[in-house]
């Protein structure tokens, strides 16, 4: 007799939330919407960052936040990353995003870029650790489901992560992760994976461990050399979403580009409307088709198209031709 098929087993948990996987498209501004994010979740993407979104705005304009909270079942589960620096209006922003029906709330403490760093928020908030314990105890005791935060190593003349990891098991998250690196560093050189190791061994909470996976190998690596429950995945998911698939972009065909840059231009489309979706997707398209054997002019002719059925036709073509002998029309 045929014995039935196991059940597969989490790879960790959230609270009591499974997660079954351990790579994970990080959270990019950008990046992180809908569209890409469903199509590296259906790609073995272990669960579902937004793009982060301001507490302030949410409480002072939520209608126009509610695209970057859009989400389908299938991306379960499924995170909604806020980021600001007044605990009162995180909590008020968390309970009314909560209505939405999250899996979790993440916040953003990670974020180098000036504009947010300067309001005390990202990154800048890893200099106020009171304030972040403040948060995460009113966010743990206000909601129903659980609360994780992202981090960095902190500022060159604070490193404050494994303080930060701490203070945020003690008041209530769930889940740290962090990007191995400092402030100062945004994302240039190399992540300090010896940091990642140190904040698994200062918490009980699962952690997961950020900067330079580059290729599918390094997922493992990672994981090996720091004890990181998962690993995210930034950068090198542009243009290369089957690296949750454990594909490098070598090893990935042709066809293969072709139909999942097609049905991601159709998600994009669909999300933004025709003239939107055309100018926000080149950036894609760039990336899908920048390691294709295309010539620099070629491929700009594709990109520069505003007439998706002119982009397609075009990039139908080039394939169709194997790229090589695909020529512009004068």
């Amino acid at each position: 007799m045929t014995s039935p098929t196991e059940p597969p087993t989490p790879s960790f948990h959230i609270r009591d939330i499974p997660v079954y996987g351990d790579a994970i498209l990080a959270p990019m501004d950008g990046f992180s919407d809908w569209p890409f994010r469903s199509m590296c979740r259906a790609l073995g993407s272990a669960m579902s960052y937004t793009e982060f979104v301001r507490a302030q705005h949410i409480v002072m304009a939520y209608q126009h936040m509610t695209a970057r909270l859009t989400f389908d079942e299938a991306e379960r589960p499924m995170v909604f990353q806020l980021y600001g620096d007044d605990p009162d209006e995180i909590v008020a922003a968390a309970l009314r995003v909560q209505d939405k029906r999250p899996d979790i709330i993440d916040i953003n403490m990670g974020c180098p870029a000036r504009k947010v760093v300067h309001g005390g928020a990202g990154v800048g908030l890893m200099r106020s650790p009171l304030t972040i314990a403040r948060i995460f105890r009113k966010l743990s005791t206000a909601l129903e489901i659980p609360v994780t935060g992202k981090i960095r190593i902190g500022w060159e003349d604070c490193r404050s992560y494994k303080l930060i990891a701490r203070i945020v098991e003690e008041n209530g998250g769930s889940l740290i992760a962090i990007h191995a690196r400092t402030k100062e560093q945004g994302y240039s050189g190399l992540a300090d994976w010896d940091v990642i190791a140190e904040v698994k061994a200062a918490v009980k909470i699962p952690v997961i461990g950020n900067g330079d996976v580059k290729v599918a190998a390094d997922i493992d690596r990672l994981k090996a050399y720091t004890g990181c429950d998962a690993v995210m995945i930034g950068r090198a998911a542009i243009g290369n979403p089957w690296i949750f698939s454990r594909q490098d972009r070598d090893q990935v065909s042709p066809e293969q580009v072709h139909t999942l840059l097609r049905e991601h231009l159709q998600r994009h489309l669909a999300f933004y409307g025709e003239r939107k979706g055309m100018i926000l997707f080149r950036k894609h398209a760039m990336q899908y088709l920048k390691l294709q054997q295309l010539p620099r002019l070629i491929r700009t002719h594709i990109i520069t198209r505003d007439n998706p059925q002119e982009f397609l036709a075009l990039l139908d073509e080039a394939f169709a031709q194997k790229i090589f002998d695909f020529q512009a029309p004068a």
